[in-house]
């Protein structure tokens, strides 16, 4: 008698809009609880499609493509938030469940909500107007002061859709293009950090410590766990704000709220209710990473703990520069790895599977350790040297330190074993 095989034990599946590196890496911490990520994804060569098994291809503006998503599945999440909100209110309607459903998620959609809600809590906040005329620029400006920062309220990240204008001509021109836009004061900030918490629909949170993340060019490019420096009143009243505002607004999953540190205190700048690029340290550099703690929020799991695996921990994204570029003849990817291995094996990479071009987040790294200088030197290094071939001199990188024959060596033992 030949033995049949078990049937698949029931587990939940979570459906993800998107299919970008935060569903990629979602979809990896699925697999170590045995839960089963479904993806949308617009095209098979998005980085969560490439790996995971379960996707189904259409556009998030798509209700139908949605509803098909949903249908079957335990709950419906986010790698990112442009769904339209009446699409989200329908699913809801038909019985599926949205997590964080749309009353919450249009926070994070919609600037000028955002800000009218934090008025309504009393929370701390830049100065801001809502501006359909140059007039309604002109005159915040009158009362904050030239420049001002002109955002639209839906549709921007990384730095998109955000404008410093230094007078009424610039104001006019970026409201022909958008219409209405939030204008806000030009906060003069110290530094910006990020405070996330994870909410479960039962009421459950769960913070990790606060973190410093450094942007260039409007992109995040650095994290550093925690935010050197940052006092511990300062730190608990931002974890605090934090967990009010998930509360208030009644996230289910995860919730980064982006801040200004100013000489003063902490402004809320904007909301995230995803993963988000501020946690991915906490892969290697917490007990629960923030994808894990995503899904277990959205199952009203138990929440993980988040305490941290190192006393300090330093996120680098790769973001693509010289390497991207046609015109590039240093080391191809491959070998860039194996050298980025042997000359930083304690620093932990995270490649998306993306195609290469400058600006792009193709993966990033992660350092840990006991001195903040001196890990976050490791981790922009390897970074750098990913994106680029070459580090800064200031990061004293020695390429002679680089064993090329053993590498040469490794290669050729990989070849003979018909491995390449």
């Amino acid at each position: 008698m030949v033995d049949q095989p078990l049937p698949p034990i029931a587990l939940p599946v979570v459906a993800m809009v998107g299919g970008g590196q935060l569903s990629r890496m979602t979809h990896q911490a699925a697999i170590a609880l045995g839960q089963s990520l479904r993806v949308l994804a617009t095209d098979p060569a998005e980085s969560a499609a490439l790996v995971a098994a379960d996707v189904q291809l259409g556009d998030h503006r798509d209700l139908a493509a949605l509803q098909r998503l949903a249908d079957g599945a335990t709950v419906l999440t986010f790698d990112h938030e442009h769904v339209p909100t009446e699409h989200l209110r329908a699913l809801e309607a038909a019985g599926h469940r949205v997590a964080p459903g749309p009353a919450a998620l249009v926070h994070a959609q919609d600037k000028l909500v955002l800000r009218r809600a934090l008025a309504a809590a009393g929370e701390p906040q830049p100065a801001w107007a809502e501006a359909r005329t140059v007039h309604d620029v002109a005159a915040f400006a009158d009362e904050v002061g030239w420049p001002v920062v002109l955002k639209t309220p839906r549709g921007g990240y990384d730095g998109k859709g955000v404008f410093v204008v230094r007078g009424p001509d610039e104001a006019a021109d970026l409201l022909e293009r958008h219409g209405v836009l939030l204008v806000e004061e030009r906060v003069a900030m110290v530094r910006e950090l990020s405070a996330q918490v994870a909410r479960s629909p039962f009421g459950q949170v769960a913070v990790w410590p606060v973190v410093e993340t450094v942007q260039r060019d409007g992109v995040c490019a650095e994290v550093v766990a925690p935010a050197p420096g940052l006092a511990e009143h300062r730190a608990t009243a931002a974890q605090e704000l934090a967990i009010r505002i998930a509360d208030r607004l009644g996230v289910v999953g995860m919730l980064a709220v982006e801040l200004f540190e100013t000489a003063d205190g902490v402004l809320v700048n904007e909301l995230a209710m995803r993963p988000h690029n501020s946690g991915h340290w906490t892969i290697e550099g917490a007990r629960t990473s923030q994808f894990e703690q995503h899904l277990r929020a959205v199952l009203d799991y138990p929440l993980g703990e988040t305490a941290m695996t190192a006393p300090v921990v330093v996120m680098a994204n790769v973001l693509g520069g010289a390497a991207a570029e046609e015109s590039w003849s240093g080391p191809p990817l491959d070998e860039r790895i194996h050298h980025f291995m042997a000359h930083w094996p304690g620093v932990k990479l995270h490649w998306y599977g993306k195609g290469q071009r400058r600006g792009r987040k193709l993966g990033h790294v992660t350092a840990l350790g006991d001195d903040v200088a001196e890990v976050r030197s490791r981790a922009v290094a390897a970074a750098r040297y990913l994106a680029d071939g070459v580090v800064d001199e200031a990061f004293a990188f020695d390429h002679d330190a680089f064993d090329h024959d053993a590498v040469d060596q490794e290669h050729r033992v990989i070849e003979r074993r018909g491995e390449t």
